[in-house]
C-alpha cells in the first residue's frame, strides 16, 4: 500500500513538471509573397478546404487547440505540426522549386484521394476537418488545373478511381493498403 502512495505522488510530480517544460508552439512569420495563394490561383472553395483541413499542420498559420496546452499532448502536437510543415508548408510555397511544386500538387491529390491526409488522428479531434468526397474532387480538380494538366490527366484519373462505387447492395468503398500499392475493396457486411 505504501508503494502505491509513493507511485501516486511521483506521478503527480512528473505530471506537474511536464506542465512547466513544454515544447515551443510557434507560428513563424512569413512573407505573404511566398504563400501558395500568391503563386497559384486558389479558388475560395479550395481555400476553405485548406483552412479547415490542412493549414494547422501545413502552414505557419496553425491554430493551436486548447488541448495542446495540457502535457503531454503538446509534445505530440508540436511533433506532428513540425513534421507537416517540413513535408509541405503552404506559407512557404514560393520558396520551393516550381517543378517540385508541380510534383507536390499531384501528391496532394493522391494523398487526399487515398485518405492519407488529413491523417487518422486529426479528424477525430477536429470533426470539420474530415474531407468529403466532394472536397477530394474539388482539391484534385484544383491541383490538376494548377499543374496545367488537361482534363482526364493522371490527377483526375486518380480522383475518379477514388469514387468508383460498389454494386447498389454494397457499402461504400474503403481503401486497403497492401505493400506499397493501394487497392479498392467493397465491404458487404
Amino acid at each position: 500500500m505504501l508503494w502505491m502512495k509513493r507511485a501516486f505522488w511521483i506521478l503527480v510530480v512528473v505530471l506537474l513538471a511536464v506542465q512547466v517544460f513544454r515544447p515551443s508552439r510557434t507560428n513563424p512569420t512569413t512573407d505573404p509573397k511566398h504563400d501558395i495563394s500568391a503563386a497559384l490561383s486558389v479558388p475560395p472553395d479550395v481555400v476553405a478546404i485548406l483552412d479547415r483541413s490542412c493549414n494547422d499542420c501545413h502552414s505557419n498559420r496553425t491554430v493551436w487547440p486548447w488541448y495542446s496546452n495540457v502535457a503531454p499532448v503538446p509534445w505530440l502536437v508540436v511533433v506532428d505540426v513540425n513534421h507537416g510543415r517540413n513535408a509541405l508548408n503552404f506559407s512557404e510555397w514560393g520558396m520551393r522549386n516550381p517543378e517540385k511544386n508541380k510534383e507536390i500538387l499531384g501528391e496532394i491529390c493522391k494523398e487526399v484521394t487515398e485518405r492519407e491526409m488529413p491523417g487518422l488522428m486529426y479528424p477525430l479531434m477536429h470533426t470539420a476537418a474530415k474531407l468529403t468526397d466532394v472536397d477530394i474532387q474539388t482539391i484534385c480538380r484544383w491541383t490538376q488545373a494548377a499543374q496545367g494538366r488537361p482534363a482526364g490527366g493522371e490527377s483526375s484519373k486518380h480522383a475518379a478511381r477514388a469514387f468508383d462505387v460498389c454494386q447498389p447492395s454494397g457499402k461504400s468503398n474503403r481503401i486497403k493498403r497492401s505493400d506499397s500499392n493501394y487497392r479498392r475493396t467493397c465491404s458487404r457486411s
